[in-house]
């Protein structure tokens, strides 16, 4: 079952009944870390699909990007320039990038996110409103926003909004981005951006989710198991891991000679 937390444990509560197995894979507020070592270009890359994909609606997006202090003012400089280069339209059209929300309430949801964002004090680099597209005036749309000036207790940092609503926040050390990363009650995914594969190896590792990207961001092959931990969900998709979790394990134990009884 794919869907909210809420929903994931109604289903496993009902499940139970008759020790059935479940799979729950349910929502997210997954990180991005990137280091001042990173590919920035390649950060940027991730940090858009890993918030705008499907515009915004995927569980696996890494909507807090925690990017290194020195490199915060570069980054956000290059994704506020390309986020505005998005082209919103059809989704049929191979040329468009971003399509509408799935339906009136979520267009709701998303913009009320967006007007909570300014009040809460969050700083807008790109977007933060209604989209209007030609011939599709009564489309679902939305801007691709970015938040900066974002502080972990935000609302719109803690809570998924499930739309193209990034949020930026900056960190000092190494430390400081695992805690902040492992923060919230989701385990989904995460991204780590570095040229130093030790330290991509060492995050990843101490980094609380059931997917870890280092140096990309959003890419599922069918052999790769995908799931969360924590409150996003138990079990995995894809790969033998899924397979096992259906599957249980018989033991036959066949006695070759006598049996001697110790009494």
């Amino acid at each position: 079952m794919t869907g909210s937390v809420g929903t994931g444990a109604r289903v496993m509560g009902a499940a139970s009944e008759t020790t059935k197995h479940v799979t729950l894979e349910l929502g997210g507020k997954s990180p991005i870390l990137v280091f001042a070592d990173a590919d920035l270009d390649a950060a940027v890359s991730g940090a858009i699909l890993g918030n705008f994909y499907s515009t915004g609606q995927i569980c696996s997006n890494g909507t807090r990007v925690f990017v290194d202090r020195s490199v915060r003012a570069a980054f956000v400089e290059k994704l506020a320039a390309r986020s505005k280069e998005i082209r919103l339209g059809n989704p049929m059209d191979p040329e468009t990038h971003l399509g509408p929300l799935v339906s009136k309430a979520q267009y709701d949801k998303v913009l009320k996110y967006m007007d909570l964002g300014r009040q809460e004090g969050a700083t807008i680099a790109c977007g933060g409103g209604a989209a209007s597209v030609a011939g599709f005036e009564s489309g679902w749309f939305v801007e691709p926003t970015v938040f900066t000036d974002v502080s972990d207790d935000m609302r719109i940092a803690s809570e998924e909004i499930f739309g193209p609503v990034m949020c930026v926040l900056d960190f000092a050390t190494e430390e400081e981005a695992i805690a902040r990363a492992n923060a919230t009650d989701f385990g989904l995914a995460a991204g780590i951006y570095t040229r130093d594969l030790s330290r991509g190896h060492r995050v990843a590792a101490r980094v609380q989710a059931g997917t870890v990207w280092v140096n990309a961001y959003n890419l599922t092959p069918v052999e790769m198991p995908f799931g969360g931990v924590k409150r996003s969900g138990i079990g995995r998709e894809n790969g033998r891991e899924a397979l096992s979790h259906y599957s249980q394990v018989k033991s036959v134990y066949v006695a070759t000679g006598p049996e001697e009884a110790p009494y």
